[in-house]
């Protein structure tokens, strides 16, 4: 059901702005220039999808400079913003950049184009259910955000939409999630085939994403809305959800670095972009470290002197480093290079000397170069484990039948077995039997272990990771308090709006601010996570 991802050039993204609004009447048509009628739609499906998973230019800024640190995936020396909590006005912005004049609004035009055309209504169901990631990773980011009139700029002339109610949103989007469901039951096949980089057109994969989905936007809810949480749970497990990791929604890639889109945007920045930008949280890797994780050997490596090099993904130059689980070591949060109290060097597992120019920071361990460094490594949209884990917290909270224990074994098992996506020796039964036994379901601990399980299995998957720490609270992480930093020395809660939008969207703006409980600032609460 994996499909390789389809190049999709710069012109593409543009092709809407070259629709005319004239009468073309009787004139004659220039078979060169792409008009509303001639315009193949199914391109902008491809393109959309591009952007539910990211792209390097927000994956960058806001999930590995800023997300990865905040929630101690990683650490950094090189990159104050999220490890240390200062701000950056682009940083902060650059998913809503990318994805409003590009993704979003690729997916309304589809949504407007085919919503009426009998030939596409898998497509139309589908893109339905694209839309549903972008926009609830928006107004996760962001808290209200324009939804139901944003990318009608073109369609309905609607230059300044309203920001919705991030309630309002949530309650929308479910609904979608259901219509898509319900309507891609009826589908047998679709025409979009190839152009699908995730399912290939299968109707029936995308109906189970609809309802694996409903129960990610559902579990958002449960501080503020626990009631609804469950209704919609139950609904997707009546509608049919993902059934195990052969349901992943997998994007593969060619792994070309210099095309747009080829790469895996995490892959991507930790081995071309940006290779020594971050180093595995001592937090990360002592909670995998202390449980005998077996993912250890799997998410971190030690390069050690060749760590010091310029050198970039290339099958001549590429090192691997040591991936031995007990040579892993975590970098504390918090620390720089300024020669000051808090100066890396100083650390007391620092390995190295003080006066080594920092050489020892190539023995902290660092994305590992046979998974998630890699610019050919699949991305992982949503999985089967994840889903998992959720219902196990549902079942432990009472919203659904069945054994909590169970849906988090399996959620476990699942997510550790997914490294097979990496072409990596999987983990064996027996050794993720035995990290089971030694770390058994408790009761008492239950949503801890669950959303600490999460936050594992969504390593690379940042932007999902910042969402549901801050919905459970799990893990417990220890904030840092380093000077300048914007939020008073707490972990950043929310992202804050587009600065334009202040001077071009004024009123709609200031209204949705009004809306926050601290202004357009980092430590404002989103409407589901309410204190």
């Amino acid at each position: 059901m994996k499909k390789g991802i389809l190049v999709i050039t710069t012109s593409l993204c543009l092709m809407l702005t070259s629709i005319g609004c004239s009468d073309f009447g009787d004139l004659n048509v220039d078979p060169e220039n792409i008009t509303a009628e001639s315009m193949d739609y199914t391109l902008l499906f491809t393109n959309v999808q591009v952007y539910t998973y990211g792209t390097e230019y927000d994956i960058w800024r806001n999930a590995a400079i800023y997300i990865s640190s905040m929630i101690q995936h990683h650490a950094s020396v090189d990159w104050s913003q999220g490890d240390k909590y200062t701000y950056s006005d682009s940083y902060n912005q650059a998913y809503w950049d990318r994805t409003y004049p590009n993704g979003i609004l690729n997916a309304v035009t589809l949504i407007h184009q085919w919503k009426d055309n009998e030939e596409y209504q898998a497509e139309y169901n589908m893109v339905r259910i694209l839309r549903v990631i972008l926009m609830q990773r928006m107004t996760d980011m962001y808290g209200d955000v324009p939804y139901s009139e944003a990318g009608l700029g073109y369609i309905e002339g609607i230059g300044k939409p309203k920001y919705d109610t991030q309630e309002s949103i949530y309650m929308d989007m479910l609904n979608e999630l259901k219509e898509a469901g319900e309507a891609l039951a009826s589908i047998s096949s679709s025409k979009i085939g190839a152009k699908d980089i995730m399912y290939g057109g299968n109707t029936t994969q995308w109906r189970k994403l609809a309802y694996s989905l409903m129960v990610r936007v559902a579990m958002r809810l449960t501080k503020v809305a626990p009631d609804t949480a469950s209704i919609w749970v139950n609904t997707a497990l009546s509608g049919g959800i993902f059934e195990s990791n052969d349901d992943n929604c997998i994007v593969t890639h060619e792994g070309a670095v210099e095309t747009t889109n080829a790469a895996e945007p995490y892959g991507k920045v930790y081995s071309h972009e940006d290779v020594t930008g971050w180093r595995l949280s001592n937090t990360f890797v002592n909670q995998l470290k202390n449980t005998g994780d077996p993912r250890l050997s799997l998410i971190g490596t030690v390069v050690g002197e060749s760590l010091v090099s310029t050198n970039q993904y290339s099958s001549e130059n590429w090192e691997y480093g040591d991936t031995t689980a007990v040579v892993q070591l975590g970098m504390p949060n918090g620390r720089d290079v300024q020669g000051g109290d808090l100066d890396i060097s100083k650390e007391p597992n620092y390995p190295g000397t003080a006066d080594d120019g920092y050489l020892g920071l190539r023995y902290y361990s660092v994305p590992n170069r046979y998974t998630f460094a890699r610019p050919d490594a699949p991305t992982l949209v949503v999985t089967y484990s994840t889903i998992q884990l959720l219902l196990a917290e549902a079942a432990y909270r009472g919203y659904i039948p069945g054994s909590a224990e169970e849906y988090y074994n399996e959620g476990v098992r699942a997510a550790i077995k997914q490294f097979t996506a990496y072409g990596v020796d999987i983990v064996t039964d027996a050794q993720i039997n035995y990290y089971l036994s030694q770390n058994p379901y408790n009761a008492s601990t239950a949503l801890e272990q669950i959303n600490v399980q999460y936050w594992i299995a969504t390593y690379c998957d940042e932007y999902e990771a910042f969402a549901n720490w801050r919905r459970s609270g799990y893990p417990v992480l220890t904030p840092v308090n380093y000077i300048g930093n914007v939020t008073n020395g707490t972990i950043p809660r929310r992202f804050t709006y587009n600065t334009g939008e202040a001077v071009v969207n004024t009123e709609n703006y200031l209204e949705a601010v009004h809306r926050l409980n601290n202004g357009d600032t980092m430590t404002s609460r989103v409407w589901w996570d309410a204190e």
